[in-house]
């Protein structure tokens, strides 16, 4: 059965200072750079029907020096922050000292409506196909995809954590949807 290899980007500037970073279009930092590459090897052997990735820099480079030329889609964005691009969470929690983007949202930016359509119609454009396929997104949009995908409210991303250049894999036990691996980041190491 067909599986979906999910791979977050590699770090950049802003990842370092914890700022929430959408639409701004960051770089990857040399840390990034080398993830990239251990990347590389985790999914070497492994062959993919299609390879899809955000077009936002810091993924589509993870995606090259993954060693992979992905389809850009826009649907593989990040959550778009609004107002709050740029800000920490401990900024934005001094005005409300509960948010979480999976809860409030973002003034002027997506809401969990608009980021829940996002994800279903990119399963519907991966509809039919029956291999692996590879995606390179990012961190906040990547939880509500893998929420998406077991059916859950893309709220329910709260509860998954993606670091950087971590890889994931979502799958299928007896036509359920389930998360084979969930933010393995242990290539990194070595």
């Amino acid at each position: 059965m067909q599986k979906v290899y999910l791979a977050r980007h590699g770090q950049t500037k802003w990842n370092q200072t914890k700022q929430h970073t959408s639409f701004t279009d960051i770089a990857l930092n040399e840390e990034g750079k080398q993830q990239a590459r251990l990347l590389k090897h985790r999914l070497e052997g492994t062959h993919f029907e299609k390879v899809f990735t955000s077009p936002l820099l810091r993924a589509s480079t993870t995606c090259e020096l993954a060693g992979f030329q992905g389809e850009p889609l826009d649907e593989l964005k990040e959550w778009n922050y609004g107002d709050y691009e740029g800000k920490t969470t401990n900024e934005i929690k001094k005005s409300i000292p509960d948010w979480t983007v999976f809860t409030h949202g973002a003034p002027n930016g997506e809401s969990i409506e608009q980021v829940t359509t996002r994800a279903y119609k990119f399963f519907s454009m991966i509809e039919g196909l029956t291999g692996n396929i590879l995606l390179f997104s990012h961190g906040h949009f990547s939880r509500a995809l893998i929420a998406c995908w077991l059916q859950l409210s893309a709220r329910e991303g709260r509860f998954f954590i993606l670091s950087n250049a971590s890889l994931s894999i979502l799958g299928y036990e007896r036509k359920n949807p389930v998360i084979e691996l969930l933010n393995d980041t242990s290539y990194l190491k070595g």
